[in-house]
């Protein structure tokens, strides 16, 4: 390449001496030469100078070139040290509404769009109670059952962006009230969730359908909610990655409602009856557990059948009930003592009589009829039997027990992990109080279940000793828990771990990004090559032509 001299600059060659005339321009040139004291060697003439680049031209030369190595510095940071980074996903909604025997509540939650291992990491994001009683109270009107769950499902939408109420899945689950309505009247219990459907169908969420869980659903899910809120199904470690915990470390469920009660935990050994296995998959593991629901030994219907055992062993409509405190008496109406499918001892004749009830305040007889209701007996001489001839493998490890089981020993101050004859002590004192001192002591807004405290207290101890076997021993592993993590428990969250395998997993968005180290390199060689190449060309521009 060929390097002409910079526009303004002459190249001078003297002709040596005698040859050649010069104009005179060129000797007008040649005076001003001399004139500026060009140098001059022994003989006078002028040397001829050399084809190198100025000074001026280097510094030019050299903030091209530093302007070159910046950029390419620039660009190998930003195309080598860049690494694939998931961009923050959306955050999606379900809606479930628990209609349980006595009453319906309704959960939201919240879970990322992009799920691990195919189960969404579900959290509570609302717990509401509806007002009303259960739905299977609506069965001779179902038309009002939509009524009692409009409340709630406003509050669940205002919490929900409007932009997802179309995209956001709802479900309700029914429980063991509508159990037992199914097995009294089928064709009511269809009518009711035909009455739900429709009310729940007009909202701007992606209704579902309404279900009857069978009693093994129910405890299933009660166990995955359980043992998901306190992080033992799958933990984030420090290193960034989800790992599964030791399936030793998993925890056993106790649940109790108005109608049923379950038990579901991980025996030692293998499940002998296959219908009490439960086998399920979440964030990648298989699990498998013993599980078993008791319809007609919930909270509520097993009072029930408890007054009716001591109706039918009294003479008269006068009943000394042993698990009401001394000095407590009250008048029933007998009819609806009869109404539920779990009683099966023939009405009297005239059901529009009333019911005289008066309380005794004696513990050791409560339990005694208590027993009666379990049937004991059909299990004599089997270590793997419970009661009423059902299977059970002898229980083992922690376990939580929620709701009615909660709920009872809450109010016996007895959640602060007594010792068994510590819980026993404490409910038979409590039963022997009479009841003025019982009303006295009550805290605000428990007069509805306080007479029934002293029967259900008992009642639980008799269910974990005497029917699922709890020990001394193994009584230590158990926790009266309403919530864990800010979370309700019960079956509703395990309900929705499941579902969200049904939902698609939206994968996440991807970008290129660096670290900040990487990055802040980037910025300083981009402003280096932007600050070399203005400078080439201010010296280009103004300094060269000068």
């Amino acid at each position: 390449m060929v390097q002409l001299p910079p526009r303004g600059l002459l190249l001078l060659i003297d002709s040596p001496a005698g040859v050649g005339h010069l104009s005179p321009r060129e000797d007008e040139g040649r005076s001003s030469q001399r004139s500026r004291g060009a140098p001059r060697g022994p003989t006078g003439a002028s040397p001829a100078p050399t084809m190198g680049l100025t000074w001026k031209q280097r510094v030019f030369k050299a903030l091209l070139g530093a302007a070159t190595v910046s950029g390419l510095t620039a660009l190998l940071l930003i195309l080598v040290g860049t690494v694939n980074v998931l961009l923050p996903t959306d955050t999606k909604f379900g809606i479930v509404f628990d209609a349980g025997s006595s009453h319906t509540s309704l959960f939201v939650y919240q879970w990322p769009a992009d799920k691990e291992n195919d189960t969404g990491v579900v959290s509570q994001a609302l717990a509401c109670q509806a007002e009303g009683p259960g739905i299977s109270s609506y069965a001779s009107d179902p038309a009002r059952v939509g009524e009692s769950l409009q409340g709630c499902l406003e509050e669940a939408l205002a919490l929900i962006p409007k932009a997802k109420h179309h995209e956001t899945p709802m479900f309700l689950g029914a429980t063991a009230g509508m159990r037992l309505l199914s097995l009294k009247n089928r064709s009511q219990a269809e009518d009711v969730f035909a009455a739900v459907s429709q009310a729940l169908g007009q909202s701007p969420a992606d209704f579902r359908g309404a279900e009857l869980l069978t009693g093994q659903d129910e405890g299933a899910f009660g166990w995955i909610t359980v043992n998901y809120v306190l992080g033992l199904l799958v933990k984030y470690s420090f290193s960034g990655e989800w790992i599964q915990p030791l399936e030793e470390t998993l925890v056993g469920a106790l649940d109790m409602g108005g109608a049923s009660t379950q038990i579901t935990f991980v025996p030692g050994g293998p499940i002998l009856d296959k219908t009490t296995q439960a086998t399920f998959r979440l964030y990648g593991a298989d699990h498998t557990v013993y599980t078993h629901s008791y319809l007609c030994f919930g909270r509520d219907q097993a009072l029930s059948r408890l007054l009716v055992e001591l109706v039918q062993a009294s003479p008269g409509l006068l009943v000394r009930h042993p698990c009401y405190h001394s000095g407590y008496r009250d008048t029933l109406a007998l009819a609806p003592l009869y109404e539920s499918p779990c009683i099966l001892a023939a009405a009297p004749p005239d059901l529009s009589q009333n019911l005289t009830v008066e309380g005794t305040g004696n513990p050791g007889a409560c339990i005694e009829a208590l027993r009666k209701l379990f049937n004991f007996s059909s299990c004599d001489g089997r270590a793997d039997c419970a009661f009423a001839g059902v299977y059970q493998p002898p229980v083992q490890g922690q376990f939580y027990a929620f709701s009615s089981f909660y709920y009872t020993f809450h109010f016996l101050n007895l959640t602060s992990r007594p010792s068994l004859s510590e819980a026993n002590a404490t409910i038979w004192e409590f039963c022997l109080q009479p009841w003025k001192l019982v009303e006295a002591s009550a805290p605000l807004g428990q007069d509805r279940w306080l007479r029934d405290y002293c029967a259900s207290g008992l009642y639980i101890l008799t269910l974990l000793v005497e029917g699922y076997g709890f020990s001394e021993e193994t009584w230590s592993g158990l926790e009266f828990r309403q919530q864990a993590g800010s979370t309700d428990i019960g079956w509703t969250l395990g309900y929705m771990l499941n579902l969200t395998n049904l939902i698609p997993a939206e994968a996440p968005a991807q970008w290129r990004a660096q670290s900040f180290s990487i990055w802040t390199a980037g910025v300083v060689f981009v402003v280096l090559t932007l600050t070399a190449t203005l400078g080439a060309v201010v010296v280009h521009v103004f300094w060269l032509q000068d």
